[in-house]
């Protein structure tokens, strides 16, 4: 029968599943496949399988179960095989790697974060610092501007927008960089000019979230940051 998989743990790990459920409707029973100091947490797969809120939730709760009680490497969300042998078969092939990723992942939890950036403010500030894209911006107004100067005003914006917050967001992580053993940047989306995750040991991680707020408050109002955390490793699996 097909299996859904949750996540990894050492064989050692408590593996306490007491009081939660699985993926689907009705929920599936927990279980683990073992094979040497490896296990898997696995149950069974529903027949549709859906990212719908009740199974996101399901996913996650049987993340944070288990680490609450020792390190966990968790799979994103949907993650199916055969059947418990084909699991048992990757645990052993993939043994030395996920080990040392249990290692690497040793009390420590991901911290999500975000960055967005108003967008006049930072208008206001490029018309207020580049003299070119002042002069062409006053050249419009004024009706004095030729047929292209919209055009260049443009493309001088975007290009000041990009290496300023090129520029904003390696001064960011360079800032937490020495609080966290791993960091992951994906590519932003929507208004963010910033996505990155931070592994982070539970000992540095008062310090971390310290460190982000002192940063929030350095930049100022014009500026969002949004840190998720403690979270699942999902990014350093």
């Amino acid at each position: 029968m097909p299996v859904y998989v949750y996540s990894i743990v050492a064989t050692t790990h408590p593996q306490r599943l007491d009081g939660v459920d699985g993926v689907g409707d009705p929920p599936t029973a927990l279980r683990t496949v073992a094979a040497g100091k490896l296990s898997a947490v696995v149950s069974d797969a529903p027949e549709e399988l859906r990212a719908k809120r009740r199974d996101l939730a399901a996913h996650q709760a049987v993340q944070e179960r288990l680490m609450s009680d020792g390190t966990v490497l968790p799979l994103q969300f949907g993650f199916t095989t055969t059947d418990d042998d084909a699991v048992r078969a990757v645990l052993e092939e993939r043994a030395e790697r996920f080990t040392e990723r249990l290692q690497a992942l040793e009390r420590c939890a991901e911290y999500h974060l975000k960055a967005a950036q108003d967008e006049d403010a930072l208008l206001r500030q490029i018309l207020r610092e580049s003299e070119q894209a002042r002069d062409l911006n006053e050249q419009i107004i004024s009706g004095l501007a030729g047929p292209d100067a919209s055009l260049a005003l443009g493309e001088l914006v975007a290009q000041e927008v990009q290496a300023r917050q090129d520029r904003l967001a390696t001064s960011i992580v360079e800032a937490l960089r020495g609080l966290a053993r791993e960091e992951r940047l994906s590519e932003p989306t929507g208004d963010d000019f910033l996505n990155v995750s931070f592994l982070v040991d539970e000992d540095h991680a008062d310090r971390f979230r310290t460190a982000e707020k002192e940063l929030a408050d350095d930049l100022g109002a014009d500026f969002e940051l949004r840190l998720r955390g403690p979270l699942p490793a999902y990014s350093f699996v």
